[in-house]
């Protein structure tokens, strides 16, 4: 599977399980430790872990493991999947540590492409 095909399914969770702020950033050019950050807020600390979850779990049945997991009980969780490293955030958190104005200068991902509506399923 490549980059992309794992990028749509961790993003099409994340707005499955109603994501706020979605958002992709393509950061190759920019750092070696990943292709692509994708960043998601949550309403709570509990609707972070569910938007987590789900994200691993459909990632999962897709074939694809995390090679790690920061954070499961904070209010910033990361999945990293290798090319691509998810963070769940909570309002607060994404506006505290600003990880879109830090990376700023990578290629913004239009999502809308590939986000199913709910007429797609």
């Amino acid at each position: 599977m490549n980059t992309k095909e794992i990028l749509e399914i961790a993003a099409n969770a994340l707005n499955e399980k109603k994501a706020l702020d979605l958002a992709a950033i393509k950061v190759a050019d920019l750092t070696v430790i990943t292709e692509y950050f994708l960043m998601a807020s949550a309403t709570s600390s509990t609707h972070v872990r569910a938007l987590a979850e789900e994200a691993e779990d459909k990632l999962s049945k897709a074939g694809i493991e995390p090679l790690h997991i920061e954070g499961r009980a904070t209010d910033w969780i990361l999945l990293d999947y290798g090319c691509i490293i998810i963070h769940v955030f909570t309002k607060t958190a994404r506006e505290f540590y600003n990880l879109d104005k830090i990376w700023n200068d990578g290629e913004h991902v239009e999502l809308n492409e590939i986000l199913k509506t709910e007429t797609d399923n």
